[in-house]
């Protein structure tokens, strides 16, 4: 069992940053791929980047490329995600989760362990 704890939401103003971080407890996070995930009022739970184990491979949805970066530290059991340049558009409930059979997936589904989300809203 993976517990996923995630935290660094907040209200920001469009083009601020924000940094989320999820930790997880239970098991090593090294062993599973890891993505995040948004989810807006009214609309589906979307990819927003996902990272390999090793953090070697990395892919993020077209519309944060440039502008979102994702990280891992396997050593600190925690995984990052780096938003710049934030826009209204960003504004949504973040999850994070832990993909525990797959070497690589961006679909939601494959993912088993969810965190609770953290809520970013960015002000026009």
């Amino acid at each position: 069992q993976v517990q996923l704890v995630e935290s660094g939401g907040g209200l920001v103003q469009a083009g601020g940053s924000l940094r989320l971080s999820c930790a997880a407890s239970g098991r090593t996070l090294s062993n599973y791929v890891m993505g995040w995930f948004r989810q807006a009022p009214g609309k589906e739970r979307d990819i927003v980047a996902v990272i390999s184990r090793s953090g070697g491979s990395i892919n993020y949805a077209d519309s944060v490329k440039g502008r979102f970066t994702i990280s891992r530290d396997n050593a600190e059991n925690t995984v990052y995600l780096q938003m710049n340049s934030l826009k209204p558009e960003d504004t949504a409930v973040y999850y994070c989760a832990a993909a525990t059979r797959m070497s690589w997936t961006t679909r939601r589904y494959d993912y088993d362990y969810w965190g609770q989300g953290t809520q970013v809203t960015v002000s026009s």
